[in-house]
């Protein structure tokens, strides 16, 4: 099934904008009491602040204008009960929204997580593994900080506004007409503004993403970096990169600067002029003092209210960028999924494996088979090799037998039933896999072993380290198994790292092994600790081994020869040495004079006519 990248198929931005504001509230499900009481807190705030005009208006009018000293201290009175009140919610409202918010992006950065770890490895051979981790960690934070502040405010200002709209009306209704008339003029520039700081922002947040990504990937390889003294190249890309992020970010500051201007100066215009008319009628009699300062009040509230939300409508709209970017992750269905009603495994599980007519290309590869008509048995308990030159097909078999991808034609077949029956993860709790370059975490010796099994005791744990030759270093750490090791394993050598990896795959107590180069980038003494810990793991189990250096499967069961994505032939050592022309001009380069001659890559033969199948 082909997937989509995340970039493109999007629905018109109208319509993602809406179903953000729709996922984001439904976010707050889960937490009603707490939002309702955050509700209240804003609502009685909004009012304290509302009823301060009232006690303005009586502290005027009958304090001030009748004379009265009991008056004006009942007015002050009543105006310092409001006040305490006022502080009170306040602090309710700020607590419980930051609350909410917070809550809000951490619940979203858990649910985008729990969809990347469910996406198989093509989505990131696709679309780059930096690039999404830019958006969990920019995008995310960008949310946690609009959730939990500026949307506070916005809600705070957006009640007020109404509220001193209704009171405006309440205190002059002639002069609030001149107030409803002058909010369209604020309002139509933060519209107009407001559309193009967030088609600035989303475009902000892209740069910004590919400025993470790209140091993430120059760090990830600063020692290959080094080695080719490549830091004044990567400089350079990395300020152009950098620059070109600060250049939209500056245009999008500009547009907010704007926004924020116009709104200010609309808004505080009104209020002047909505004053000099209140000042005529006052002088008229048509108006108290008091009414005047109160509706001063209000309309200024009602500025201010404006002004608030002009610019926080910037910050608003970058979150609404920040959650169409991890919104469109959480859409993305993954492409290896388990069936509706998936088959049970065999019990006991035998681990056999069978391929008929497979064939495979890789996303974006049609027109490069990676394998064609490939039919194999893997027999239960066999050691099957797979050789064959760079290219040859041998890891996208692996790859497939983990279910990573499912074949384009064919069938892989795991214990008799098809692989597209099983749940992936049942399968895959089935299978253990030793690489190459094996991936280590940060955290203890420990801990990375029990990575294959974390129900493990730590007596098992203790076992399969001695079988998997660790104790020879474990015991020269400062804290044997508890032993920090560094992020990824930086702190121990290859051989010590394949070492754990082994240990790891031994815990996993596997059906089948899958052994992806395990020694090839070993020196003679770590690979000979490596191939001891390897027969602990190999004894009694179905296994899979790819290999470039045929002295390291020479003693399997069978050999597949693989070739451009195809089976060439199959049989043991010495049955493809007189039969298969490739393997015998990759013994004879190999095992010239008795020698591992060729630790690299497998050459292909000049030329020559391919063997049959066997």
């Amino acid at each position: 099934m082909r997937q989509s990248s995340p970039a493109t198929q999007r629905p018109p931005a109208r319509d993602r904008r809406l179903r953000g504001l729709l996922r984001l509230a439904g976010y707050l499900k889960p937490y009603w009491r707490q939002a309702l009481v955050a509700a209240v807190a804003l609502i009685v705030a909004a009012a304290g602040v509302l009823a301060i005009g009232q006690g303005l208006r009586l502290v005027i009018d009958q304090g001030f204008a009748n004379g009265t000293a009991a008056a004006l201290d009942r007015a002050l009175l009543l105006t310092a009960g409001v006040v305490l009140v006022l502080a009170v919610a306040s602090a309710m409202r700020f607590y419980w929204v930051m609350w909410l918010g917070e809550r809000m992006a951490a619940d979203l950065r858990q649910d985008v997580f729990n969809r990347l770890v469910a996406l198989e490895p093509g989505f990131y051979a696709r679309n780059g593994t930096a690039e999404i981790q830019s958006r969990m960690t920019t995008d995310t934070a960008l949310l946690q900080s609009v959730l939990g502040s500026t949307f506070s405010m916005a809600l705070r200002n957006s009640l007020l506004l109404t509220g001193t709209l209704v009171m405006l009306v309440v205190t002059s209704p002639g002069l609030t007409g001149l107030v409803i008339v002058g909010i369209p003029l604020v309002v139509a520039p933060m519209l107009i503004y407001g559309r193009r700081v967030r088609r600035l922002s989303r475009l902000s947040q892209d740069r910004i993403a590919d400025v993470g990504s790209y140091a993430s990937e120059t760090l990830g390889g600063i020692e290959t970096v080094q080695a080719f003294v490549h830091e004044p190249i990567d400089r350079g890309v990395f300020r152009e990169r950098v620059e070109s992020a600060f250049a939209i970010g500056v245009q999008r500051i500009r547009q907010r600067a704007g926004l924020n201007a116009v709104a200010l100066l609309l808004a505080f215009g009104g209020v002047a002029f909505v004053l000099w008319r209140g000042g005529h009628a006052v002088l008229a009699g048509t108006m108290t003092a008091g009414e005047l300062s109160a509706f001063i009040f209000y309309a200024v509230l009602a500025a201010g209210a404006v002004g608030v939300l002009s610019e926080v409508a910037g910050e608003l709209f970058r979150a609404s960028g920040a959650a169409e970017r991890l919104f469109e992750l959480l859409d993305t269905e993954p492409a290896i999924r388990p069936p509706d009603e998936p088959q049970p495994l065999s019990d006991p599980i035998r681990g056999e494996v069978k391929l008929q007519d497979v064939g495979f290309c890789y996303p974006n590869r049609e027109d490069q088979p990676a394998l064609q008509g490939l039919d194999l048995q893997v027999r239960c308990g066999e050691t099957l090799a797979l050789v064959g030159p760079s290219g040859a097909g041998k890891s996208t078999l692996m790859a497939l037998l983990l279910r990573f991808y499912d074949p384009s034609a064919g069938r892989i077949l795991f214990d008799g039933v098809d692989l597209r029956d099983l749940d992936p993860q049942s399968l895959r709790r089935c299978m253990a896999l030793v690489a190459q370059t094996p991936v280590l975490f940060t955290g203890t010796v420990r801990e990375n072993i029990r990575f294959g099994d974390p129900d493990a005791s730590p007596a098992m744990i203790e076992s399969v380290a001695e079988a998997a030759h660790c104790r020879e270093f474990v015991d020269a750490l400062p804290q044997g198994l508890d032993t920090d090791i560094g992020p990824a394993g930086v702190q121990l050598s290859g051989g010590q790292r394949q070492r754990i990896a082994i240990a790891r795959a031994l815990l996993r107590d596997p059906a089948l092994l899958l052994l992806d180069e395990a020694t090839s980038s070993l020196d003679a003494e770590s690979e000979q600790q490596v191939q001891a810990a390897l027969g602990h793991l190999m004894a009694g189990r179905t296994s899979i081994v790819i290999a470039h250096r045929l002295a390291t499967v020479r003693d399997a069961d069978r050999i597949a020869v693989l070739d451009h994505g195809c089976l060439r032939a199959i049989g043991t050592h010495d049955q493809l040495l007189a039969r298969d022309r490739l393997y015998a001009h990759l013994a004879a380069l190999q095992f010239n004079d008795g020698r591992d001659a060729d630790h690299g890559e497998l050459p292909r033969p000049a030329a020559g006519p391919a063997a049959g199948h066997a």
